[in-house]
C-alpha cells in the first residue's frame, strides 16, 4: 500500500524548508520579536524584500531550526545560546542589505521590541554586536569608490610633486 505524502508544514515539510532556505542563504540573522505587531512584521519583511527580493522573515521553532541546521551549519554553543526564546529568523542572499535593514529599523523605531540575536554569515556564528558592525559597512559601490580614491590620491600627489618641481626649474 502506498504511503500518503506528507503535507507542506507538517515537521518533516517544514524541516526540509528551512534547510532549502539555510542552504541557499549568505545569512542567517536570529532575531527576538516578541511584541511586535503584525503591520510591523509587514513593515520588516517589505523593507528586507525591496533590499534583498529572495530575503525571507519567519517565525521558526528553535528545535526545528536545530534539526534542519544539523550539517549544514556547524555546531556552536553561542548559536545554541541563541536560540532561545521565540525566534523569528530572516535567511538572506545579501547579508549586508539584510543587516543593514534590521539595523535601520531598530534605529529608527526607538521602542521596537525586536532584537537582533545573532546570526551565521557564511557558516560562521556572529553575534549581535558584529552582526551591527556588518551593517555600518558602506553599500559596495561606495566601497568600490572608496578604493579607486585610495589607489588615485598617490597618484595624484606624485602628479602634483614633479609639476611644483618642474616649475621649480623652468624658474
Amino acid at each position: 500500500m502506498a504511503q500518503p505524502k506528507k503535507k507542506l508544514g507538517t515537521k518533516p515539510g517544514v524541516v526540509g524548508e528551512i534547510s532549502d532556505l539555510l542552504k541557499s542563504s549568505s545569512a542567517v540573522i536570529l532575531t527576538e520579536y516578541r511584541g511586535l505587531s503584525v503591520p510591523q512584521v509587514g513593515d520588516i519583511r517589505t523593507k528586507l524584500n525591496a533590499a534583498d527580493s529572495e530575503s525571507d522573515f519567519s517565525v521558526v521553532k528553535n528545535t526545528l531550526f536545530k534539526r534542519a541546521a544539523d550539517g549544514i551549519i556547524a555546531a556552536d554553543a553561542d548559536l545554541d545560546a541563541a536560540l532561545n526564546g521565540p525566534t523569528a529568523v530572516v535567511f538572506a542572499k545579501d547579508s549586508l542589505a539584510a543587516a543593514k535593514v534590521l539595523s535601520d529599523y531598530i534605529a529608527s523605531n526607538r521602542n521596537t521590541p525586536l532584537k537582533i540575536k545573532g546570526g551565521v554569515v557564511d557558516g560562521v556564528y556572529w553575534d549581535a554586536a558584529k552582526i551591527d558592525a556588518l551593517a555600518k559597512i558602506p553599500p559596495r559601490d561606495t566601497l568600490y569608490a572608496m578604493i579607486l580614491g585610495a589607489f588615485q590620491s598617490p597618484l595624484t600627489s606624485l602628479a602634483a610633486t614633479l609639476a611644483s618641481i618642474a616649475e621649480q626649474k623652468a624658474a
